[in-house]
C-alpha cells in the first residue's frame, strides 16, 4: 500500500526510529510507560492512550493538565472517528459581560478566571472508554495516580517553560500553592509531588469521570472560580457533552489528510495542502528556496482564510467551500514565486499542548491531542483535587463588527480552537496517525511534515528532525538555526522577515508519527518522535 522512504537520514538526530506491532508515541517517557503498561496488561490503543494521556497532565503541566480540552481521531481497524471534547463558554458568557469588567469590545482575557471555558478532557477520556476501551477505567487512571503521588524529577523542556511562566502566573489563585511548591518552579532534575492531581484522578477513575462533572471535583472546581470573581457553575460542568463527529477529508497525491471540523485549525494545513498541489514541489530541491517559499506562501493563504470564516458553528461558508479545488486553484494562482506577500481572506463562495498517539496490532490506530492552551492555561489551579484550569476562553471574538463574527464570544458556545489531531489514509485505509504540537504552528507543522514524507519520501523520523520555519504574521517567519543558511538567505532575498531562532525549546512544532508499514498492522508500525520535547516512542 505504502511506497518505501527514501533510504538515510540528512539531518542530525538524536531519535532512532522504533518499529513495533503495539506502541505508544508520546512527549516525555513516563506517557509512553503507561501506554505500554496498559497494552501489557491487555489493554487496546485506546486504553494505552487515555492513560498516556492522563500521565501527561501530571508530567507536563506546562502543556496540560485536567482542566484542559481534548480531540481525537481514531481507526477502530475497520473505520475512521472523530472526537471534539472541547468545553463551552459559561452560561453568564457575553459581550456584555466582557464590556462591563473590561471595556468596550473586550474579549475573555488570557489569564484568570474569565478565561475559563468548561474543560473536556475528562470527557474525552470517558467517552473514548465507553466506546472502544477494555480495561477498568480506573485502572488507567492509577500510572497518573502512582506518578503524582511519588512524584517525578522535572525534566530539562517542561522546566525551561515553567520557570517561563511562572513570573506571570504566580498570583494566580492556587498557582504557587499548586506550582512554586517551594516558592519558585522546581529545577532540572529536582523531584516534584502533586497529591491533590492523584487524589483527583483516583476519583474519576472510581466514578468513570462523573465526580469532574457532576460530583466533587465539579463542586470544588466552580466554588474555586466563583470565589475569585469567575462564573464557571455547577449546570455549565454538568451540561458538558462530548461530541462524536467525521473528520473533514482532503486529498493530497493519492493520500487522504484528515481533520476535526471547524472551529478547530485543522482546515489551514488541508487548505494549504490544497494550494500546494497545483505546484510540482518534488521537481524542486527539498530544502531550497523555491520548495519552502511556495510552502509558506500557501500556509499564508490558508491562515488568511481560517482567520476570517473559521468557527464552532454559524461560519458564513461551509467546508467543502474553502476546500474546494477550484478555489484553492485561485488562490495557488495568487503566489509570486519571486517574492513574499501579505495575503488577505479569499471568498470561498464563488467557488501550550501535548500530543500523542497509539496503536495495536489488532490494527486500531489513535491520535489524540490535549491542551490547556497557553503554557499552564489561565493559570488558575484549584488547590484541593490540582485541577490545572485552561483558558480557551482567549480564542472568542468580541467585536459584534468584527470580521469573523461566528465566533463573537456567547454563553454556551465553544470557541475557536488550535489543537487538531490529525490522521493520513490512502485508498481508505489507514496510513498514519500523527500530530504536532504549538499554537499556530500546528497545522504547519502537518503541512511541512506531510510535504516531507510524501512529495520527498522522507522516513517519518528525517521529517521530524528536518529544520521548520513557523509563520507568525504579515511577512513575519520564525526559522530554525539548522536551516541551510543560503535558504534563509534565499527566502530573506525574496522579502520574508526571518529571525533564526538558535533555541530547540521554541515551539517549532514537536510532534509524534506512527506510520503503518503495511496492509495489515500484524506487519508493524513505524514510529517517530521529535527530538524537539523529551519524548519516547515505544513498542512492542
Amino acid at each position: 500500500m505504502n511506497a518505501p522512504f527514501s533510504p538515510g537520514n540528512p539531518y542530525s538526530s538524536v531519535r532512532v526510529p522504533v518499529f513495533a506491532r503495539n506502541g505508544v508515541s508520546t512527549s516525555h517517557p513516563l506517557g509512553a510507560q503507561a501506554g505500554l503498561r496498559m497494552l501489557w496488561a491487555g489493554g487496546n490503543a485506546v486504553d494505552a492512550a487515555i492513560a498516556a494521556a492522563a500521565v501527561m497532565t501530571i508530567v507536563e503541566p506546562v502543556s496540560n493538565g485536567l482542566g484542559s480540552d481534548a480531540f481525537c481521531i481514531l481507526w477502530d481497524g475497520s473505520q475512521l472517528h472523530g472526537l471534539n471534547a472541547s468545553g463551552r463558554a459559561p452560561q453568564g458568557w457575553t459581550p456584555e459581560y466582557f464590556e462591563k469588567r473590561y471595556g468596550k469590545q473586550a474579549k475573555p482575557p488570557r489569564r484568570g478566571v474569565d478565561s475559563i471555558t468548561v474543560p473536556g478532557a475528562v470527557s474525552a477520556w470517558v467517552a473514548l472508554h465507553e466506546r472502544f476501551g477494555k480495561l477498568p477505567f480506573a485502572s488507567l487512571m492509577e500510572p497518573a495516580a502512582e506518578i503524582a503521588e511519588r512524584g517525578y524529577l522535572v525534566p530539562p523542556v517542561v522546566q525551561q517553560k515553567w520557570a517561563a511562566g511562572a513570573p506571570e502566573l504566580q498570583a494566580q489563585p492556587g498557582f504557587a500553592q499548586s506550582f512554586m511548591p517551594s516558592g519558585r518552579p522546581p529545577a532540572v532534575g529536582e523531584l516534584f509531588r502533586f497529591p491533590a492531581a492523584a487524589r483527583a484522578l483516583r476519583a474519576i477513575g472510581a466514578s468513570h469521570g462523573k465526580a469532574f462533572y457532576e460530583g466533587e471535583i465539579a463542586s470544588a472546581v466552580t466554588s474555586f472560580v466563583q470565589q475569585h470573581g469567575g462564573c464557571l457553575s455547577m449546570a455549565d460542568m454538568a451540561q458538558h457533552r462530548p461530541e462524536w463527529v467525521t473528520p473533514v477529508a482532503k486529498d493530497y497525491r493519492g493520500y487522504t489528510l484528515h481533520e476535526i471540523p471547524p472551529g478547530g485549525q485543522g482546515i489551514a494545513a488541508q487548505i494549504a495542502l490544497g494550494i500546494l498541489s497545483n505546484f510540482d514541489l518534488a521537481s524542486l530541491p527539498l530544502d531550497g528556496v523555491a520548495s519552502q517559499h511556495l510552502q509558506i506562501e500557501a500556509m499564508k493563504l490558508a491562515f488568511a482564510d481560517v482567520d476570517r470564516y473559521v468557527a464552532d458553528a454559524g461560519m458564513e461558508v461551509t467546508t467543502a467551500q474553502m476546500l474546494d479545488n477550484a478555489y484553492l486553484a485561485s488562490r495557488a494562482k495568487l503566489i509570486d514565486p519571486l517574492r513574499a506577500q501579505d495575503f488577505k481572506a479569499g471568498n470561498p463562495v464563488q467557488g501550550g499542548t501535548i500530543y500523542l498517539s497509539a496503536v495495536d496490532e489488532s490494527g486500531m490506530m489513535v491520535s489524540f491531542i490535549q491542551s490547556n492552551f497557553s503554557g499552564f492555561g489561565s493559570g488558575v489551579v484549584e488547590p484541593s483535587f490540582g485541577i490545572s484550569l485552561q483558558n480557551r476562553g482567549f480564542g472568542f471574538s468580541a467585536d459584534p463588527d468584527g470580521a469573523n463574527r461566528a465566533n463573537l464570544v456567547g454563553p454556551g458556545k465553544r470557541p475557536f480552537h488550535t489543537i487538531i489531531p490529525a490522521f493520513l489514509t490512502q485508498d481508505g485505509q489507514p496510513v498514519m496517525s500523527f500530530g504536532v504540537m504549538g499554537g499556530n504552528m500546528q497545522p504547519q507543522g502537518h503541512m511541512q511534515t506531510l510535504v516531507r514524507m510524501i512529495d520527498y519520501r522522507q522516513s517519518p523520523q528525517a521529517a521530524c528532525d528536518a529544520p521548520r520555519w513557523r509563520y507568525n504574521q504579515g511577512l513575519a517567519l520564525n526559522v530554525e538555526a539548522g536551516m541551510n543558511p543560503a535558504t534563509v538567505a534565499g527566502l530573506q532575498a525574496l522579502g520574508h522577515q526571518l529571525e533564526v531562532i538558535d533555541d530547540p525549546y521554541q515551539d517549532f512544532g514537536a510532534g509524534q508519527f506512527i506510520w503503518r508499514m503495511g496492509d495489515s498492522a500484524v506487519e508493524g508500525y513505524q514510529f517517530a518522535s521529535d527530538p524537539r520535547r523529551d519524548g519516547l516512542a515505544a513498542g512492542f
